[in-house]
């Protein structure tokens, strides 16, 4: 499992977690933390504190959707917040292009594109939630409000 350490995009996500605050240390899984259920199971925690990264289309370009695990993103909301009627779901080879992950393991930080981040209230329920680290088995804990400020997300209520 320390291998998974030594891989390109969970360097990448331990260098920006670690550069905005020392204390935040990516968790390597025994299991896969490919599906927000997955997680919550190997965390022992609710489905809701698991961030799900999302990347969409919005026209020409992207966007990153942070929702909570127990949560769909509303493509309704999105479509009246961004006043865009062309939003989708980016595809796999989208999500590596634009991201640098691998889906099952997309990060809310340390993307290889500067995309912009809408980061659903509903996530604020919890103390701390936990996102995804570059690799299906890792994950790092921070809080809703640092999960903001290190996204330099904007908080919007886009799930249902």
């Amino acid at each position: 499992m320390d291998k998974i350490l030594d891989k390109e995009p969970v360097k990448r996500v331990k260098k920006a977690i670690e550069n905005y605050d020392s204390n935040l240390k990516i968790i390597v899984l025994d299991s896969t933390a490919r599906t927000a259920k997955d997680a919550a199971f190997s965390l022992n925690c609710e489905v809701g504190a698991i961030v799900k990264s999302l990347l969409l289309k919005t026209g020409g370009s992207f966007l990153i959707c942070l929702v909570a695990g127990d949560k769909r993103c509303s493509f309704k909301k999105l479509i009246n917040y961004l006043n865009e009627s062309d939003i989708s779901m980016a595809n796999a080879d989208e999500v590596k292009e634009n991201t640098g992950f691998s889906i099952g393991g997309v990060s809310p930080v340390a993307h290889i594109k500067k995309i912009d981040i809408l980061v659903d209230k509903s996530l604020n329920r919890f103390s701390y939630v936990y996102a995804a680290a570059g690799h299906p088995n890792c994950v790092f804990k921070i809080n809703y409000r640092e999960l903001i400020k290190i996204t330099n997300g904007i908080e919007k209520e886009i799930s249902e």
